[in-house]
């Protein structure tokens, strides 16, 4: 198992310094002048222009910037906002509980439903009932995330008002922030009526992040069961007499729970890039926000260092997922 992680460990290396060029990079591909923007296209004289610019650097080569760029980030210094001034780990450590809160509570929804229905849908396979999971994943997955969030909103916040339209908590209840998560943050403070507020605050997000996700855990939880329910050790099992549920939930469950794993795991990336939309929609205060919010206002350390260390979970998550594989198929960590 050392072998496996330490093999793990070494491919990502080169893949950090591919995300390192591509989160330096891509900021610079937006049309846009960051020092326009933060002083004022009437608002700066030329002589205070060429002072910013060499102030923050952007005088210098593109290569000499990279450098510069990279060298912080080696010593975990990812800059500071053109915008607050803040360091920019500072802010990410401040938002990125309120993103992982919202990614967790859909990929826990996504997998919830999406793997007992691909298991229904694989052990009645060409039934009605079949047919109508896979059809509904069809639809879930060509859904658009913002078309699907303003829809949700007019029915169950406008039309119903059975929940709350944005935010995280309602503003009648105020309580200083311990962990990030509004959910654990609402029980500690001991307010009555404060974490079914943020719970309520939570469903039409959720169920919106997490549709996509939900639907292709089905699709991929049935495709796996299939591949595996025409297993001989399957047939074995069931020439013995075993119940349907041994057979589908012991011995045939384990194995095809590999790919979707592997999916779950890929899916990380996803939640991160919907919950951009995800919290635009909802104005939910996450790092998806505030990286729309860094894009407008060419905020170059923000996004550089918001890309790079959103690539940085995705890698992470991964790495548990690669390391999961040898914990579910003990024949992995051998090949």
């Amino acid at each position: 198992m050392l072998r496996f992680l330490f093999i793990r460990l070494w491919l990502l290396i080169p893949t950090f310094f591919g995300v390192t060029i591509a989160a330096f990079g891509f900021i610079r591909l937006l049309p846009g002048d960051p020092v326009l923007l933060m002083a004022g296209e009437r608002g700066t004289t030329p002589e205070r222009y060429e002072q910013l610019m060499q102030q923050f650097g952007y005088d210098r080569p593109i290569w000499e910037q990279y450098l510069d760029f990279l060298g912080g980030v080696l010593s975990g210094d990812l800059g500071n906002s053109l915008v607050t001034k803040k360091p920019v780990f500072t802010e990410f450590l401040t938002l990125f509980p309120a993103t992982l809160e919202l990614s967790v509570c859909a990929i826990l929804f996504a997998a919830a439903l999406g793997i007992p229905a691909g298991i229904v849908a694989a052990t009645r396979r060409g039934s009605w009932l079949d047919q109508s999971i896979m059809g509904t994943a069809l639809i879930g997955y060509s859904m658009p995330i913002f078309w699907w969030g303003l829809l949700l909103i007019i029915f169950f916040s406008g039309m119903l008002q059975w929940t709350p339209v944005s935010g995280r908590v309602s503003l009648m209840f105020f309580f200083p922030p311990v962990t990030g998560f509004m959910l654990l943050d609402s029980i500690i403070s001991g307010q009555k009526g404060a974490f079914t507020s943020a719970l309520s605050h939570l469903i039409l997000p959720t169920i919106v992040l997490g549709t996509i996700p939900l639907a292709v855990i089905a699709r991929q939880t049935r495709s796996a069961m299939l591949e595996v329910l025409g297993e001989d050790y399957v047939r074995t099992a069931r020439a013995k007499g075993l119940t349907p549920l041994r057979v589908v939930g012991l011995h045939a469950l384990r194995n095809a729970l590999i790919p979707v794993v592997t999916t779950i795991g890929l899916l990380v990336g996803t939640l991160l890039g919907g919950a951009i939309l995800t919290e635009t929609i909802f104005s939910w205060p996450g790092i998806g926000k505030w990286m729309v919010e860094s894009i407008s206002r060419r905020d170059y350390p923000s996004v550089q260092g918001g890309l790079l260390l959103i690539a940085v979970v995705v890698m992470v998550v991964n790495l548990v997922v690669d390391l999961l594989y040898g914990l579910i198929n003990p024949r992995i960590r051998v090949s």
